[in-house]
């Protein structure tokens, strides 16, 4: 904490912790999104999600028993897994080792989904998510569809995917917060409270933005 501040940073991290363990970020989250997806005319309930993940170094303060080695990205920290809407606002999250494979991680994630949110039914995700297995456990227990977007063959460097690049963007969004660059955090918990913290400020600042005034639609179509 800054030295002006004029607060212990034990206290900051108190309310921190505590905030973190009593769900109160995910309640904020659920009706910050939920007014942000109202002010675009969606339903305030998102049924189409995506999922992705992303591995980040963790520091010295991580401890070996939650971190791992992702040897696909040569990473040894942690991996994120978000599930985000077709806005890129966060949904819901799991932080895992870095080995951890992504449709082990989904399975947590959609079974807690399903649960707090069944009007879920459908998600987009990358080719890590494959396989007829996985698909099959999914749609029979959760009855959620996994619809894999691949990438096109023959292609290298940085293509722009269908779906994909909105959680993707929603990653980039996360590394805004320089707290987020690198994983520092001993609980997975808390390291997922940053993430959710990261993004009630994108979208607390995004609701205090001041509403684009819309032209009156002329009275031929207002009448129809």
């Amino acid at each position: 904490m800054p030295a002006d501040f004029g607060i212990p940073w034990r206290t900051v991290f108190g309310y921190f912790a505590r905030w973190a363990k009593a769900g109160a970020l995910k309640r904020i989250l659920d009706q910050l999104r939920r007014r942000l997806r109202l002010r675009r005319r969606r339903c305030p309930w998102p049924v189409r999600v995506i999922v992705d993940s992303q591995s980040v170094k963790g520091a010295e303060t991580v401890s070996n028993a939650t971190r791992g080695y992702d040897a696909n990205k040569h990473i040894n920290g942690r991996k994120r897994h978000l599930l985000v809407d077709q806005d890129g606002l966060l949904v819901d999250l799991l932080v895992t080792p870095a080995d951890v494979q992504d449709r082990d991680a989904a399975r947590i994630l959609l079974t807690r989904l399903h649960t707090e949110h069944p009007e879920i039914v459908l998600v987009w995700a990358d080719n890590g998510y494959g396989g007829e297995e996985f698909s099959t456990w999914a749609q029979d227990t959760l009855g959620i569809t996994i619809k894999v977007v691949p990438r096109p063959k023959d292609t290298k460097g940085f293509v722009l995917l269908p779906k994909r690049w909105v959680v993707e963007r929603s990653n980039s969004w996360t590394m805004r917060a320089r707290r987020n660059a690198r994983d520092y955090e001993r609980l997975t918990a808390h390291a997922e409270a940053h993430i959710q913290w990261a993004f009630i400020t994108l979208m607390s600042r995004r609701l205090a933005r001041p509403r684009r005034q819309t032209k009156a639609l002329p009275a031929t179509l207002a009448a129809a």
